[in-house]
């Protein structure tokens, strides 16, 4: 015969309130991807001891909060089609989801959250970053998880963090696009189903092009600047 096991629920006077906020981003320098690093500051009011958090992330960037150039309208087309219809396109953009674990601290902490990055085109997100001429990313960020903690007594308790813990951040867009530089400078990637690359391989090859910008530009002739 199995037990149950009476579990006592933590009261809310003593669960810890936790606050967050992102205060700065920079491009990782020794990642063996692209990879963006946040840093998040996690403050506790009543200076309590926390053992640790298993914090889960997730990142949204409100595309209504900033304005767009006439050329970044234009290589959002796709994404949003014409900018007369952007009141009903133009739509909040789930980018990445990240859990990290926070090691212990009192009072406050700051932590490093990494983000790796993709240039592949057929991701939204990096379709969207990529349109962008400069000024700011406005992110969302939205954190849950648990906490884990001391009560006055010593002993260990946990808690939930709700979804309803969120935070805005501006990510400046050259931040973006030197994390990319570093890793693919002036270039950008884009997947083609294997007929079709075996196609393009085969005119690169019959046509003894050097390169893929050259293979490109005699299938599709620049244009006059």
């Amino acid at each position: 015969m199995s037990a149950t096991r009476n579990r006592t629920a933590v009261p809310r006077d003593t669960v810890p309130e936790l606050r967050f906020s992102v205060v700065g981003a920079h491009s990782a320098a020794h990642a063996a991807v692209p990879t963006l690093e946040f840093a998040l500051q996690i403050e506790v009011p009543d200076g309590r001891q926390i053992r640790s958090v298993l914090l889960d992330v997730q990142i949204q960037i409100a595309a209504r909060r900033r304005g767009y150039s006439a050329a970044a309208q234009e290589r959002l087309l796709e994404l949003f089609g014409a900018p007369d219809r952007w009141g009903t396109t133009l739509r909040t953009l789930p980018w990445t989801r990240v859990t990290v674990i926070v090691p212990p601290f009192e009072r406050s902490t700051t932590i490093e959250i990494a983000v790796p990055c993709t240039y592949d085109l057929e991701v939204i997100a990096s379709r969207y970053l990529a349109a962008l001429d400069g000024g700011d990313v406005p992110l969302e960020f939205m954190f849950s998880g648990t906490v884990f903690f001391a009560t006055p007594e010593g002993a260990l308790q946990t808690a939930r963090i709700g979804w309803d813990q969120d935070v805005d951040f501006g990510l400046p867009v050259d931040i973006w696009k030197q994390t990319m530089d570093r890793h693919f400078p002036g270039t950008a990637w884009v997947r083609l189903g294997e007929a079709s690359f075996a196609r393009l391989c085969a005119f690169k090859a019959r046509h003894a092009f050097t390169s893929w910008d050259a293979t490109v530009d005699a299938l599709i002739p620049r244009e006059p600047s």
